[in-house]
């Protein structure tokens, strides 16, 4: 069956869930916390989903101005369905959505570094992160 990609449609905790356990994504999210999953979904502004029939296989979830940047939060695949273009056609749908002059912007999974110089993005040394409960420092 072809793989039939969505655009911002509906999605249940359950399913968003279910594709991030399938993935390795699932590793680094928080997956117990169905409130925190919630409010993921609910916040993304533009969601791109991978469907083989009923089945969720992959999303894209992403924060964007639609005009200058998009900031890919998760990207998940299927273990079992990876290496098979999803993912990589999960991004070109996201492009599809967005101006000219945008850019797509995230942050690796330590499993899948490798994967996005494979499919032209280039690697930044200017990324900073502050963790969740980490004070900002000076005044």
């Amino acid at each position: 069956m072809a793989i039939e990609y969505r655009v911002n449609a509906p999605l249940s905790v359950d399913a968003f869930r279910d594709v991030l356990v399938r993935s390795t994504l699932g590793e680094r999210r928080p997956i117990d916390d169905r409130e925190c999953l919630a409010g993921m979904l609910a916040h993304a502004n533009l969601t791109l989903t991978a469907w083989d029939g009923d089945q969720l296989v992959g999303i894209a979830r992403n924060l964007t101005d639609f005009v200058l940047t998009a900031y890919v939060c998760d990207l998940a695949v299927c273990a079992s369905r990876q290496h098979q273009g999803i993912g990589r056609e999960l991004l070109a749908q996201t492009r599809a959505q967005l101006g000219p002059r945008a850019k797509l912007i995230l942050l690796a999974a330590p499993a899948a570094a490798h994967y996005y110089s494979h499919i032209g993005f280039t690697q930044s040394e200017r990324c900073w992160v502050l963790e969740a409960g980490q004070p900002l420092l000076g005044r």
